[in-house]
């Protein structure tokens, strides 16, 4: 029983000074950095802006969140050259947005791609990248909605010719719907602005999230034939397909940056089951990916190597303590106070630093994230570990279709999700470029739908 109370120990101890150390580094370096005088010079008639072809994969998606994305693109304040291509993968619903299709049909600025079969998101986006020439491209999934200034935004930090990629911050559009989405909310916030926002001091993002990504095209170009034949003991790999291509940047030399002002909302899962599916995706392709990613340390600054000891062996020596804890309250029936108490101290310390940076008690309730990680997504990542063969999506189920013989309308007004693009427009004039600023300045918009379609921030 010393043995195992002396195990705990041990690894609680291990984990709180490797905790400290990386996370004190990572609240150093992601302090916001001072904004190049280029936004000044963006707006001048001389400068030539590049055009942005903007892709949105859509399956089965809700056709009042799909229009609210289209809506928020539709009003970005970009002045250079901005094409849409709206790629339906074969949605089983496609009948149900078709009226949104119609809407932006005869706008020039959109190009609607239907394709016969479900091929994939990775294919989908393939697709419409092979079909356009912007010089930049940007990603950005269907049931988000950007901000006006993110597109002019992004090209800002794209203007160094060595950035590969950049992406945005990401907020949960349905924050206030459920315990659930106000955790994933706060989630993402120290996943951009804790995590993006330190990588990206060293201009190495380790993944550009999918609902609002951009790239370089003519990197794209270079790497577009292995980004599509990614294979995974000879099964093709069809998820984590961000996290893959952002890897696949830095490897092939290119920077990727993380911009803190170019907020973009996106549908969270606000249940546990689907929160647990998306959970377990994101984990398998992070263990895919990580081999690949090492590979890449002796090239980038050291705080790097940091980072994925910390993101990888830390979970590692939490479930240790967590495990070796257990075994002595079940076995011994003695409380294993020291692991209690230094995981509850960890906890609110890092809880208390981001509510100070984010300057919202909110973050204090992000405690509840610490039982939820040790009793459920720490034994996932270790099925994860034991199952990265199985490449199924788990959540790409055919949703809102009518049954046989019942017949359903969609009556949307031209101006589907203007409501929204609106309030958007309002609070990125009023916001801030500062990451420390309050999340809350910005308007959350109306949830549509709960099922596990996100994507976001792995």
């Amino acid at each position: 029983m010393d043995l195992l109370a002396t195990t705990s120990a041990v690894a609680v101890s291990s984990y709180a000074l490797l905790s400290t150390i990386y996370k004190s580094a990572q609240a150093l370096y992601a302090q916001p950095a001072i904004n190049s005088s280029l936004q000044h010079n963006l707006g001048r008639s001389e400068v030539v802006l590049p055009s942005v072809d903007v892709i949105v994969p859509c399956f089965n998606e809700d056709p009042i969140t799909l229009a609210e994305c289209l809506e928020s693109l539709a009003s970005q304040d970009y002045t250079g050259k901005l094409q849409v291509y709206v790629v339906d993968d074969g949605s089983a619903n496609r009948d149900l947005v078709a009226p949104v299709h119609k809407i932006y049909a005869n706008d020039p600025r959109f190009s609607i791609i239907l394709l016969a079969n479900n091929v994939g998101k990775r294919k989908a986006q393939i697709a419409a990248i092979r079909s356009s020439s912007g010089d930049l491209v940007l990603n950005v999934d269907s049931d988000t909605i950007l901000a006006a200034d993110v597109v002019t935004k992004l090209v800002l930090k794209m203007h160094d010719p060595q950035t590969g990629a950049a992406m945005g911050q990401l907020i949960a559009s349905n924050r206030s719907q459920t315990w659930l989405t106000r955790l994933i909310d706060m989630e993402y916030w120290l996943a951009c602005n804790e995590e993006r926002a330190a990588q990206a001091r060293f201009g190495a993002v380790m993944c550009c999230c999918g609902p609002c990504a951009m790239y370089r095209r003519s990197a794209l170009a270079l790497l577009l034939d292995q980004y599509e034949a990614q294979f995974f003991r000879g099964k093709p790999s069809d998820f984590g397909e961000d996290r893959h291509l952002t890897i696949l940047m830095l490897k092939a030399g290119f920077r990727t940056e993380y911009v803190s002002d170019a907020i973009a909302a996106t549908v969270v899962p606000d249940r546990l089951g689907p929160y647990l599916r998306q959970q377990l995706r994101w984990a398998r392709s992070t263990f895919r990916d990580t081999f690949l990613a090492l590979r890449l340390l002796p090239e980038l600054d050291g705080y790097l190597t940091l980072d994925v000891i910390g993101q990888n062996l830390g979970p590692l020596l939490l479930a240790l303590s967590s495990l070796a804890a257990l075994a002595q309250l079940l076995m011994a029936g003695s409380v294993p106070w020291w692991t209690v108490l230094t995981i509850a101290a960890m906890t609110m310390v890092r809880c208390s630093v981001a509510a100070i940076r984010a300057r919202e008690l909110r973050f204090l309730g992000f405690s509840l994230h610490t039982p939820i990680n040790i009793f459920l997504l720490l034994p996932l990542k270790a099925y994860a570990l034991c199952t990265l063969s199985n490449s199924d999506w788990l959540s790409r189920k055919v949703a809102n279709v009518p049954a046989d013989g019942e017949k359903q309308s969609v009556i949307l007004h031209p101006n589907a999700g203007r409501s929204a693009a609106s309030k958007w427009e309002m609070s990125s004039i009023s916001r801030k470029a500062r990451v420390s600023q309050s999340p809350s300045s910005l308007t959350a918009t109306k949830s549509v739908c709960g099922s596990d379609r996100s994507t976001a921030c792995k």
